[in-house]
């Protein structure tokens, strides 16, 4: 039997973060709990991989993530001295055979009966080191695909895409990223790529690419609330790629903010900021709705990071700019007074202002939509939290009965979590009878399987 070499370049790694064995052990284990997957390593599994043991293929995504999330940069399998994946995301070199291969990828991983497991692994793990392409990167860095067909597309089949992305746009609002999904992946699949591959004028060409970028930027949204966040994030990578080959700078600050969004809610504070920024400053010439739409987030971000005078002056510039706002707005990524009540209340929260965080979260409900069913039950189910949070178990209550209500017609992973969260916050308060009511209302509930 061969002697095992001991893998001098992941210690080269873990000597350049300052962990401990046993501190690597337990953020790599935080990890996997992140993914609803406990792992209960200790310094001896590390010492172990020190000395040469390879990781498990599931639990390798999770070591290269923790290193990158101390050091803030990407960190390969390569340099951890691990074997690469039998399967890389993104090996076609043609940006539309990568894009078409994310989307196949997607479609494997949701086969009830076999997903492939090139499609499941890290399809839920977020990255805070991800290569995100600047603006410049971007422009104009579209390959010229054609498939050598006779056949030409023209601007019916631009607008069949977004047409489609509309419509999977106001299915997601109703009934949540679950049920929509899966349908934007197939078209893409199978109605979009063929698109790219033909040929078409340069007109056409720059609009379908323009069209495609913005049911990616949706794609990747309906997979954050799955909490597929590391798919969210290729999907998102992919929009910013073909909003710049379009020269289409709203989808691409869209798409920033996007990502920005998914990194707040998920913790990552600075993270976040650095992309709320980037997406400002890659909008010079926003309109007053853009202008608000990334001050909002800027200001949450900022908030996020306790930053109480920045977030301060960029909520009042949302403030500014919504008041100024024109009536008409995107089919979806639109920013109206609900979603800027939502942000104040963000704010509110994060300067530990919990009462006027409940009253712009209540604010924001009076506002919203109608449509916006899979967003109310989750903003409501925020709103109990911290209607409880004030030792308002009345009012938490009936607003959770209002998340009940809907809930039952939403499939979303989001807002499973509020649902299980909202029974462990009742199980304390069971005396009281509006309480033990909702807790007993809320048990008949039926959750996926996953996140009961």
């Amino acid at each position: 039997m061969a002697k095992r070499e001991p893998n001098l370049r992941l210690n080269a790694l873990l000597d350049e973060t300052g962990w401990s064995q046993s501190q690597f052990a337990r953020t790599v284990n935080r990890l996997g709990t992140e993914q609803g997957r406990p792992l209960r390593y200790d310094a001896s599994a590390v010492n172990h991989w020190l000395g040469g043991t390879i990781p498990r293929e599931e639990v390798r995504p999770f070591i290269l993530e923790a290193l990158a999330r101390k050091m803030d940069r990407p960190v390969s399998p390569a340099e951890a001295g691990f074997p690469s994946p039998k399967t890389a995301v993104d090996t076609p070199a043609s940006t539309v055979e990568s894009l078409l291969e994310l989307g196949r990828q997607d479609m494997d991983r949701q086969h009830p009966q076999h997903p492939s497991r090139r499609g499941v692994l890290g399809a839920g793990l977020f990255s805070v080191a991800l290569a995100i392409p600047d603006w410049p990167d971007v422009v104009g860095r579209m390959e010229a695909v054609q498939s050598g067909r006779v056949r030409r597309i023209g601007h019916s089949e631009v607008e069949t895409v977004v047409a489609m992305t509309a419509k999977l746009s106001d299915m997601d609002d109703q009934f949540g990223g679950r049920i929509a999904r899966p349908m934007a992946a197939a078209f893409l699949v199978n109605t979009v790529g063929p698109h790219l591959q033909t040929e078409a004028s340069e007109d056409v060409r720059r609009a379908l690419l323009s069209a495609t970028s913005d049911l990616l930027y949706l794609t990747g949204y309906m997979a954050v609330d799955e909490g597929l966040h590391g798919l969210a994030q290729r999907y998102y990578v992919k929009a910013l790629e073909l909003a710049g080959a379009a020269e289409d700078h709203l989808t691409y600050c869209t798409t920033l903010r996007g990502m920005s969004v998914q990194a707040v809610d998920l913790g990552h504070g600075d993270h976040a900021l650095r992309l709320a920024n980037a997406a400002s400053a890659a909008s010079p010439q926003a309109g007053p709705r853009m202008r608000a739409f990334l001050a909002g987030q800027q200001a949450h971000a900022y908030a996020a990071t306790g930053d109480r005078r920045s977030a301060l002056v960029h909520i009042r510039e949302a403030e500014v700019a919504m008041e100024r706002a024109e009536s008409r707005a995107k089919t979806f990524g639109s920013y109206d007074p609900s979603a800027l009540a939502y942000h104040i209340a963000q704010v509110r929260h994060g300067m530990g202002d919990l009462a006027g965080s409940v009253k712009y979260m209540q604010e924001s409900s009076k506002l919203r939509h109608s449509v916006y069913r899979r967003t109310r039950v989750r903003y409501d189910a925020l709103l109990a939290e911290r209607q409880l949070a004030l030792g308002h178990l009345e009012a938490a209550c009936s607003t959770w009965d209002r998340v009940l209500d809907d809930y039952p017609l939403v499939g979303s992973g989001r807002a499973d979590a509020r649902v299980v969260a909202m029974k462990s916050l009742l199980r304390p308060h069971l005396g009281n009878r509006q309480a033990n009511a909702l807790y007993e209302r809320a048990r008949s509930v039926s959750l996926p399987p996953m996140a009961a």
